[in-house]
């Protein structure tokens, strides 16, 4: 399946940052990242559910990124809506990457459809 990436998002930044995410875990099936921001009330209303859907899904591996804390981790991503999804293979292939609506079932409809 091809890639749903944003037009201005930088593909190798966004390797870089899934590759870091599945570094030492052998046997990851994909990524899930949610960029977020602490000060977001959308972000803090999503978070329960996007623990919810990590410990659904024992074969990705779900990061909590807050943008502000680990700023150095997004190098040149701007992040423009929140709650921000971005998700890879097991190859840390970019697979999607952009806003989602701040609903814990879709993340597991991204999933399905990205066939992860």
């Amino acid at each position: 399946m091809t890639a749903v990436l944003p037009a201005n998002t930088d593909a190798d930044t966004l390797r870089a940052l899934l590759t870091q995410t599945l570094a030492g875990r052998a046997g990851a099936g994909c990524a899930v990242i949610c960029l977020c921001a602490a000060w977001c009330g959308a972000c803090r209303e999503f978070q329960p559910g996007f623990e919810r859907a990590a410990a659904e899904h024992p074969h990705a591996v779900f990061r909590w990124l807050d943008i502000e804390d680990e700023a150095a981790a997004l190098g040149d991503i701007d992040v423009e809506t929140f709650p921000t999804l971005v998700i890879g293979g097991p190859d840390g292939q970019p697979r999607f990457a952009g806003p989602v609506p701040p609903q814990p079932a879709q993340i597991a409809r991204l999933l399905q459809s990205l066939g992860l």
